[in-house]
């Protein structure tokens, strides 16, 4: 077996970019925590005691904002509607195992009183960010 074959099929290169992807302190996480910050909100990170483990978390205020990756999450958008041409059958019930969990944790949130937000990855660039800042606003008021 050669070793790109090896990297196709789950070998160490695969490996080595899976572990680089991060669940905490994304660049879209921390974008979102700049701008809440900057508006005066204070919040909690990460708590794991909540369904979902939120990426902040308001308790005063029965809040919370979950800032989601595009692909991971299955958004919409042309970055979440990308097709992996790798194990493609793997990746799409990948996808939609974190959309059910997803709505799961919603629902559960909701259930116990919180109000939630998600923040998705495309809307996180400079060229979006008045738009971001007015939507965080409007819900964190």
């Amino acid at each position: 077996m050669t070793t790109k074959s090896k990297a196709v099929r789950g070998g160490p290169t695969r490996s080595q970019i899976m572990r680089a992807v991060r669940s905490k302190d994304t660049t879209p996480e921390m974008i979102v925590r700049r701008l809440v910050h900057g508006m005066g909100y204070r919040y909690r990170l990460h708590r794991k005691e909540l369904p979902g483990n939120p990426d902040l978390v308001f308790p005063g205020r029965r809040k919370i904002v979950f800032v989601n990756g595009c692909f991971w999450h299955g958004h919409g958008c042309l970055r979440g509607a990308r097709q992996p041409k790798a194990n493609a059958d793997y990746w799409r019930a990948k996808i939609g195992r974190n959309v059910k969990r997803d709505c799961g944790n919603l629902q559960a949130l909701e259930s116990a009183g919180w109000q939630v937000l998600t923040v998705w990855e495309c809307e996180t660039p400079k060229t979006r960010r008045d738009a971001l800042e007015e939507k965080l606003q409007s819900f964190l008021m």
